[in-house]
């Protein structure tokens, strides 16, 4: 991949130029798009959780796991399985 053309300002680099030019990698494009129905997931367990006022150790409480399992789910980093999603 080539190096980034990015110019930060004061308050450092926007995600979105960043994106921008990411984008125009053909193969990090595809990446990106196959990766985005995941993220979505996620995003939206975060917010759901969230607007319950519930901590990550409350949720890994009900679904049975550790808080740092359920850290790294939201983070990205963990890929588990569906039984655990569900």
């Amino acid at each position: 991949m080539s190096k980034l053309n990015i110019k930060a300002n004061s308050a450092g680099v926007k995600f979105d130029d960043i994106k921008a030019q990411l984008m125009e990698n053909e193969e990090f494009e595809d990446e990106y798009n196959k990766l985005q129905p995941r993220y979505e997931l996620i995003s939206q367990i975060i917010e759901a959780r969230k607007s319950m006022g519930m901590t990550q150790e409350e949720l890994a409480k009900l679904a049975g796991t550790t808080k740092s399992n359920i850290s790294r789910f939201e983070s990205g980093s963990y890929n588990p399985s569906l039984d655990f999603i569900i």
